[in-house]
């Protein structure tokens, strides 16, 4: 079942991904999707601060991958400008995802072959200048989580 949140703000968006972060666990796989803008990286650095992760965290967009380290291992992926999927296994993708931390890939769609069969997906979609809507959707067997008292 999707379960979809609206925020108000940057700061909301990245809040929701702190509260988010507070319910993963190494080997967990979240992927999000969204139009360029839509908040992606501001949902992903709340992500990071819900996970203890206290520098900067940009968008790995020219790197692929960007790691942290906090309460789990934090490997952050931009796949957006991902040409073959092949260069996701020559960086050692395998050892990433799925592992001993938390996978976030943003841009998933580009290599979907390459995700694994159990993760969550999160999309966020621009409403207004300040508004967006963001849906879980948890695909194969990802877990059950209770996020503000409901299950996502």
């Amino acid at each position: 079942m999707d379960k979809t949140y609206l925020t108000h703000s940057f700061r909301e968006t990245q809040e929701l991904g702190s509260r988010l972060a507070q319910h993963l666990r190494a080997g967990d796989v979240v992927t999000l999707c969204g139009d360029l803008g839509a908040g992606k990286s501001e949902f992903s650095r709340g992500v990071a601060r819900g996970l203890g992760i206290t520098g900067p965290v940009p968008s790995p967009s020219f790197t692929i991958l960007n790691t942290y380290e906090g309460r789990e291992m934090f490997y952050h992926f931009d796949w957006y400008r991902i040409a073959d999927p092949q260069e996701l296994y020559d960086i050692g993708l395998d050892e990433f995802v799925g592992g001993d931390g938390i996978a976030l890939i943003e841009w998933s769609e580009r290599a979907e072959e390459c995700l694994p069969e159990d993760y969550l997906q999160v999309c966020i979609e621009k409403v207004d200048d300040g508004t967006r809507s963001i849906t879980f959707r948890a695909m194969g067997a990802f877990r059950k989580i209770m996020l503000d008292g409901e299950t996502v």
